[in-house]
């Protein structure tokens, strides 16, 4: 499962998580977003996230924050074909910064047809 901005929302309630509202929404393109050494650029346009700490630590991994703000923007479950992401990839603001994350969801989508082979 890929989940997109409300998506990611839903994802992240579903695994535990809780939102709140920002004091200013996200809105347009250039924000920018990553975690460790890669950067993408990103379109957005909402005004509440996830809360990074009532994110259950077993289970779920924080894979992207927003830069601006350091809210979570990504997330994906470590034992479940499951990620998804605040922004919008296909948007491609980049315009190519995020075509990895469609890469992943059509590997997993394989995998998991082998698996009900």
């Amino acid at each position: 499962m890929f989940g997109i901005c409300m998506g990611h929302q839903i994802l992240g309630l579903s695994l535990g998580a809780e939102t709140f509202k920002l004091k200013f929404g996200h809105r347009g393109l250039n924000q920018p977003c990553g975690l460790s050494q890669q950067v993408e650029i990103t379109s957005q346009n909402h005004g509440f996230a996830i809360s990074a700490d009532s994110l259950p630590d077993v289970d779920v991994e924080i894979t992207h924050l927003n830069l601006n703000d350091r809210t979570v923007a990504g997330l994906r479950h470590k034992n479940l074909p499951v990620f998804s992401v605040q922004y919008h990839p296909e948007a491609s603001p980049g315009p190519h910064d995020a075509d990895y994350l469609f890469d992943r969801f059509v590997q997993l989508m394989r995998e998991q047809k082998q698996v009900a082979v």
